[in-house]
């Protein structure tokens, strides 16, 4: 049902927005999530909501989706095009270095939670998020492109 929601939303949409979010422990460790979706680890993250700013829509999709709650607001760190499966799509990284727990509601949506070094993702990491992880671990730049 979900990817029949995504590809109409799509079409009378002409823009999408989404976010994803590098949550980071103090030992450096960042957060993944499985979907039940999807396969491999992936950033958390989402859509933004109408009427949803996207630092609010990155909070709402870390506390859904990790029970993390941002003690302040997430900080941008690149925006990328993802035109890939849709050429008006953009996905919006946010960092997150502090949080709070709160419950999840994220029941039938997220297989697992995992807490990884960005130095060594697990081996199912999604590619996007490998190179993700890199470029955030070497501070060297974000690439334009999502995929």
């Amino acid at each position: 049902m979900r990817p029949a929601f995504q590809a109409w939303w799509r079409l009378i949409r002409g823009t999408t927005l989404g976010v994803r979010v590098i949550a980071r422990r103090q030992d450096g460790h960042v957060v993944l999530v499985k979907h039940t979706y999807i396969a491999g680890w992936h950033l958390p993250g989402g859509g933004v909501d109408s009427g949803e700013t996207a630092p609010e829509a990155a909070a709402r999709e870390l506390a859904e989706e990790c029970g993390l709650k941002p003690t302040g607001l997430p900080h941008l760190l690149a925006v990328f095009a993802n035109h890939r499966i849709f050429r008006g799509d953009h996905v919006l990284l946010f960092e997150v270095t502090a949080w709070e727990p709160c419950p999840t509601c994220n029941e039938g949506e997220i297989e697992a939670i995992g807490w990884f070094d960005p130095s060594d993702p697990p081996e199912d990491a999604s590619p996007a998020t490998r190179r993700r992880l890199a470029e955030y671990r070497d501070s060297k730049g974000f690439a334009l492109h999502w995929s």
